[in-house]
Formats: structure tokens, C-alpha cells, sequence
């Protein structure tokens, strides 16, 4: 019976990999070292240099060494869909890419900012919080999100880029809210179990195209930015 989802994120350095058995995790490992307190501070792959991408698969073979689980069981891949480092997330959707075709299963993709809320949902309270990754250049990509008591979350306002300035001023005024993130006060990053609370939802929503599918990484790589400037025109693909 297919009864298996493995859930990969990428968003950042701190990428991990998740086997869920229907809406549970069964296990999951953490790339770069811990992905946050009690829950979220699940088993370190080391048997790859910590953050790099060639890691992913890797994580993905020790979670179904460790389950037996066989090819058959494998229902669907979801994958953090960003926004984040470019690198990172592009390898990440590569890799579920290939899980899918391989397993002949569908891809589904899931907001990376939404899986640092519910992936810490275990270590913190119900309530408002502004989930931000680092968008480099001086600004963080940022989206309001509501906790609730059962770790389901729903997304209140949508993406947005914020400076440094902003973040303290929403601090400042917003004592409801609570800005949860990498270094942040509540420091946490996006975690591949933060898709278990939110499985029905994403299933619900439908698969992506797998012809078509990227990463929202929020915006181009350096690199691309500085060849468009030179050359005056968009980066072939």
C-alpha cells in the first residue's frame, strides 16, 4: 500500500530529509547540524560534508535503510519550494525531481517559510508569526502565518521582502507576532517534518507539473544578476 511521503527542504544550509507514514514522521535527518530544540532536533546525517547538496540523497537512502520501506510504499515527494539560496534549493528540486520519476509518484511543493512555522510547532505556542529567510543584500523574504493549536498553519499575508530595520520595527509593534527564523530570536530553520501537519492541505492543493516545476528562489542568483547586467538581456536557459 502507498502509504509513504519523503519530504525534502532545501531553502538554506540547513537542509533535511523526512519519511512520513501517512500525516507522521517516522524519521529524519538534519544536513548541517541541528534543525532546532526537542522535536525539531532530529538524527544528523554524517555521511556527507554538513550543507551540501550532494547530502540530500544520501539522507534520502539512510531514511528508507532504516525503515526497510520498499519502492511500492513511496505515495509522493514534496519539496520546500523557497524562497531561499538559489544553490541550495536548485539542487533540492533536482533531487525531487528525480525521486518522483524514479518512484513514478507525484511532486508536490510546499513554502519554505510555511515549514519553519510548522516545523518548530512542537517547540512553540499557537499564535501570529512572521516566518523570514535571509534574502541577502541587507533584506530577509518574509510571510505572516497563524499557528494553530493543532500545528496546522495558514498563511495571513503573503510573501514580502524586509530590511533589517523593518524586522526590529515589527518587533517593536507588533508584540503579538513573533519573527521566527534562522538567527532570529526564535531560531529556527525550515524542516522537511514541518510537512506532516500540513500533508492533507498540500495534497489538497495538487501536484506541480514536473515538466515545468522550479523552486521559487525569490529572486535571480548573483551570478545571473551580474551576467543580465553585462549583457544586457536575460540568462539563456
Amino acid at each position: 500500500m502507498k502509504s509513504y511521503t519523503i519530504a525534502l527542504e532545501g531553502s538554506t544550509y540547513r537542509g533535511s530529509v523526512a519519511l512520513l507514514r501517512d500525516a507522521q514522521v517516522v524519521t529524519e535527518r538534519t544536513l548541517g547540524g541541528k534543525a532546532g530544540g526537542g522535536e525539531a532536533g532530529k538524527r544528523e546525517s554524517g555521511k556527507a560534508e554538513p550543507g551540501r547538496g550532494d547530502a540530500l540523497m544520501p539522507a534520502v537512502a539512510e531514511c528508507l535503510e532504516e525503515t526497510g520501506i520498499k519502492s511500492e510504499e513511496i505515495a509522493r515527494i514534496v519539496c520546500g519550494s523557497g524562497p531561499g539560496s538559489f544553490t541550495s534549493l536548485r539542487v533540492a528540486g533536482s533531487v525531487a525531481k528525480g525521486l518522483a520519476v524514479g518512484y513514478g509518484v507525484d511532486l508536490f511543493a510546499v513554502s519554505s517559510l510555511l515549514l519553519t512555522v510548522t516545523g518548530a510547532a512542537l517547540d512553540v505556542a499557537p499564535g501570529e508569526y512572521l516566518s523570514v529567510l535571509d534574502a541577502m543584500r541587507g533584506e530577509f523574504y518574509g510571510a505572516r502565518f497563524t499557528l494553530r493549536p493543532d500545528r496546522t498553519a495558514v498563511e495571513s499575508a503573503a510573501m514580502q521582502l524586509f530590511t533589517t530595520d523593518e524586522l526590529v520595527g515589527v518587533a517593536e509593534r507588533e508584540t503579538e507576532t513573533r519573527i521566527i527564523g534562522p538567527g532570529q530570536a526564535l531560531d529556527f530553520h525550515p524542516r522537511a517534518g514541518g510537512v506532516a501537519p500540513m500533508l492533507k492541505s498540500i495534497v489538497a492543493a495538487g501536484p506541480v507539473d514536473l515538466a515545468s516545476w522550479e523552486p521559487d528562489y525569490g529572486r535571480l542568483a548573483e551570478a545571473q544578476v551580474r551576467w543580465e547586467a553585462e549583457h544586457g538581456r536575460a540568462l539563456p536557459r
